[in-house]
């Protein structure tokens, strides 16, 4: 209710003079040019070549929000008005430069795309709204600048990022995915599906009772996610390692390891026991071969190796949760 009233309450384009425009525009401006040199500075460490290209945009920005200001100063005097884009209604938002620059080099070229094209949008509904002549003619010139950022965006890249620089930024970036994602997930992976098949199973056939299975697999699943993610988070804070945020390895750790376990014990939601058995039988099978499969394409693991290994591994697991389940 109170963010709906908000929203009513906030101004429009329409309903702003034009020395209102200019300081929406001149704060728009620093803004846009401080997120740029977020970027580059998030960057320079692993993609330099790429941080090139977020330096020359926010000095552009830079170079816009001068223009604008010296307008305004000529127009209106000193005195600035401070008109934010939160007090405007339909007017485009910035997301915070540390939700975007995880998300790797082409995530990040995206987004600076998408605040050119924004912005060039805000200039030209501006321009239709100005009666002075200056004002309307530097407006409509801006918009044609924010066009054209884009393309020279491109042009840059173009010019600073080489096949062997882009190729080496891409493997950076691979590299740093699988060290976050990849290698908490498939260690985890591996825990929830393997450790949990000895619990699992020796319920299954001490009780040949699918409920008390499905709630012991429950428990197993979930409280081996909860106590893998914890781990990994506490393990390693990422910093010398350069493995990336503990908090997104604890819940990718976390995530699949409780994903694992519960794969084969959600068929015990069945109550035909042997039914049920049967599924997680399947079940445990592809398990293992995603497991194999993964090792294999992001660990560079062959693939018989990889497979062999697991699936020792599961076997002498599966057959001790059996034999201590009917002993």
């Amino acid at each position: 209710m109170f963010s709906r009233f908000t929203a009513f309450s906030r101004r429009t384009i329409d309903d702003l003079s034009e020395a209102e425009i200019l300081a929406l525009a001149i704060g728009a401006e620093e803004e846009d040019g401080r997120i740029y040199g977020s970027f580059a500075d998030g960057l320079r460490e692993n993609y330099p070549a790429s941080a090139k290209i977020f330096e020359s945009m926010a000095e552009e920005e830079d170079e816009h929000r001068r223009r604008l200001i010296t307008l305004f100063r000529d127009k209106f005097g000193e005195r600035i008005p401070l008109v934010r884009r939160s007090d405007i209604r339909g007017f485009y938002q910035r997301k915070p430069d540390w939700l975007v620059r995880p998300l790797g080099i082409e995530r990040a070229r995206q987004a600076a795309a998408d605040m050119e094209r924004q912005a060039a949008t805000f200039y030209r509904e501006a321009a239709k709204r100005s009666q002075d002549a200056g004002v309307r003619q530097l407006l409509g010139d801006l918009a044609a600048a924010e066009a054209q950022h884009e393309r020279t965006a491109q042009t840059l890249v173009d010019e600073t990022i080489t096949e062997g620089v882009r190729s080496e930024e891409a493997e950076t970036e691979r590299r740093a995915f699988i060290l976050t994602y990849v290698q908490p997930g498939l260690a985890g992976l591996m825990d929830g599906s393997v450790s949990t098949l000895a619990p699992i199973f020796a319920a299954a056939f001490a009780t040949h009772d699918s409920h008390q299975t499905l709630l012991i697999g429950l428990a197993a699943s979930i409280g081996a996610g909860i106590s893998m993610g914890f781990t990994e988070a506490a393990s390693d804070d990422g910093v010398l390692s350069g493995r990336g945020s503990p908090f997104k390895r604890g819940v990718a750790s976390g995530v699949m390891t409780a994903l694992g376990g519960l794969g084969h014990a959600l068929p015990y939601l069945i109550s035909d026991f042997w039914t049920a058995t049967a599924i997680a039988f399947v079940v445990v099978f592809f398990e293992l071969w995603a497991i194999a499969f993964i090792q294999n394409r992001y660990m560079e693991t062959p693939f018989l190796r990889a497979a062999l290994q697991v699936v020792l591994g599961g076997a002498l697991v599966f057959a001790a949760g059996v034999l201590i389940g009917n002993a």
